[in-house]
Parts: C-alpha cells; sequence; structure tokens
C-alpha cells in the first residue's frame, strides 16, 4: 500500500517535521531518519493522491548516488535500512539550493519566454530555444522556503544578507559543479542528458555537507540523449525523464499552485503511469532493475529501530 503518512514513535526521537515528500525524524539531536513517503508534490503543492513505489525510488536513486560521489563532496547518509528510509548526521541546513542548470529549460525557459535574459544575477545568452544547451551551466540558486513557494536569489544578494559566508559559499559552488559534472557523465552512460538538477548542503562540524537527496526524478530533469538534436532541430518536445511531465499535465489542467485553483482529479490510470515513469526512471539512472518492496508500516518502523540500536551500539 502507499504511504501517505509516518507517526513512528522511534527511540531518542527529539524532534519530527512532516515536509512536503518526506518525514524526517531528529534523534538525540545528532542523527537525522528520513523516510520517504508515496506523497508527490507539484508547485510547492501536496497533491491529493500518493503514488505507488515513489518513496523507494526517490530513497534509493538518492542513496546510490551519494555513494557514486562521496569522493567529490562529503555527504550527510550513514544508512538506508529500509527502502524508503534513510539515517544521516543531523546538519545545520544553509537556507540556500543550489540549482544548476546544463540546458534552458522548466522555470529558466519560462523565464526566458517571458522576456527576461538575466535569472539569479546571471545572464543567459540571446537567441536561445527552449532545451538548448547553455555555453556552460549556470548556477540560480534558491532561498529555501521553510513553507510556500522558494524564491530565486543572487550570489551576490546571498552574501549580503549573510544567508553563508563567503567561504561556505564558494565551496558549495565547488561542490555543485563537480557534482553536476559527475552526474552529467553518469547519465550519458545510461543514454540520458541531466539538464538540471539542485543541491541542498548543510554545516556538520564546521565543514559544508551535501544533504538530501540528489539525482532523483524529484529534485533532476532528465532528457534521453538518442534523438535529443533532431528533436531541437524540429522544435519538437524532448522525450525526458522528470516530474516535469506531472506539472505540465497540471498546467494543462488549468493548475499551477496559485491562490483558487482546484487540482486536477487525477484517475487510477494517470496515477499508474506516474509510478511506472518513476519506476523507469531509477532503471534507467542507475542500470539496475526495479525491486519492488512494500513494506507495511510496522516493518519499517522495526527496521528503523534495529538499525538505531546498532548504531547507538558502536
Amino acid at each position: 500500500m502507499p504511504i501517505t503518512s509516518t507517526d513512528f514513535k522511534l527511540p531518542g526521537a527529539t524532534a519530527v517535521y512532516h515536509g512536503k515528500v518526506r518525514d524526517v525524524y531528529t534523534i538525540s539531536d545528532n542523527l537525522l531518519v528520513m523516510v520517504a513517503s508515496d506523497r508527490i508534490s507539484a508547485f510547492d503543492v501536496i497533491l491529493p493522491r500518493p503514488i505507488p513505489f515513489k518513496g523507494q525510488v526517490l530513497n534509493q536513486i538518492a542513496a546510490y548516488f551519494l555513494g557514486a560521489t562521496s569522493d567529490i563532496a562529503p555527504n550527510w547518509l550513514i544508512s538506508t535500512p529500509d527502502a524508503r528510509v534513510a539515517i544521516g548526521h543531523k546538519c545545520e541546513p544553509v537556507k540556500v539550493e543550489m540549482v544548476i542548470r546544463g540546458y534552458l529549460s522548466g522555470h529558466a525557459a519560462r523565464e526566458y519566454k517571458s522576456g527576461k535574459r538575466t535569472i539569479c544575477g546571471v545572464d543567459m545568452p540571446e537567441g536561445m530555444k527552449e532545451n538548448d544547451k547553455f555555453p556552460e551551466p549556470i548556477i540560480t540558486p534558491t532561498t529555501k522556503a521553510a513553507a510556500g513557494h522558494d524564491e530565486d536569489i543572487s550570489r551576490e544578494e546571498i552574501l549580503r544578507q549573510g544567508l553563508v559566508s563567503e567561504a561556505d559559499y564558494v565551496q558549495m559552488e565547488k561542490y555543485t559543479r563537480a557534482l553536476f559534472a559527475r552526474g552529467t557523465e553518469m547519465a550519458a552512460k545510461q543514454g540520458l542528458i541531466l539538464v538540471d538538477t539542485k543541491y541542498e548542503f548543510g554545516i556538520l562540524n564546521g565543514e559544508v555537507v551535501l544533504m538530501d537527496e540528489i539525482h532523483t526524478p524529484d529534485s533532476s530533469r532528465y532528457f534521453y540523449l538518442e534523438g535529443y538534436a533532431g528533436r531541437q532541430e524540429r522544435g519538437e518536445h524532448q522525450k525526458q525523464l522528470s516530474k516535469e511531465f506531472v506539472r505540465e499535465w497540471l498546467i494543462e489542467n488549468g493548475f499551477m499552485g496559485k491562490e483558487g485553483q482546484q487540482v486536477p482529479e487525477m484517475s487510477d490510470a494517470w496515477i499508474k503511469t506516474i509510478s511506472d515513469r518513476y519506476i523507469e526512471l531509477y532503471e534507467k539512472v542507475t542500470g539496475r532493475a526495479f525491486e519492488p518492496i512494500d513494506n507495511s508500516l510496522d516493518e519499517i518502523n522495526n527496521n528503523i529501530v534495529t538499525e538505531l540500536a546498532k548504531l547507538n551500539g558502536r
């Protein structure tokens, strides 16, 4: 059964936070237990129906890429005791999300179409079409909102507001570019293009550490490499693996998260389509067959408790 919420009573828990997709439990103020639910959000709104196996897909892709990039940037992850659970170090979050874009897509494309040629203080070349590749990837940060929409912000404004020290911001930029380069390389081996993504960082023992998920369909956009050039020449939509297809469906049905708008009805067939697309992305980006694990809430709880006992005994 899809999991829409959790209410675990974990030993040593001092706080719990229910995000748009994840439920995050703080343990003894030094560990986080992150449970990926099957909730799905778009335009910063949680949609009314869950997506089967979405939480497992997100958690396992994130763990895969955190392991594959740990030589580039230290990260928060310690273990994954369940298909949809990650346990890691509690960091002091930096209130900035590092968005990096290799192509003119999504939010950047919408801004460009409206006539803007600067985003987050970064200039975009004239004469680009939607989904064209930028000469070099651009970093377009956003402020990390506790609720509501994240907001575009420039490097200069981040430093002016003191959201992060200049030294730490420079390190975040360095990690962001290196992580994106690795993600791009790994995607290409699987016949994909990593179009854009976001990274979240925190501070642990005075060091910048990569947090949360990376290179998942919730945080990233992928195109199929085969046929990309031809589709661009013909002005066709790119074939993609990301959550953008959900956003596009919502837009077509009159919903963009604005006040007064109603989320359109999500049929069983549409829910299955979304689930299948998430599973397809897992298999495509990792090169591994997806093995669905449908643990009950009690089983997930027991797996977490057992792992916490091991970690406390270290």
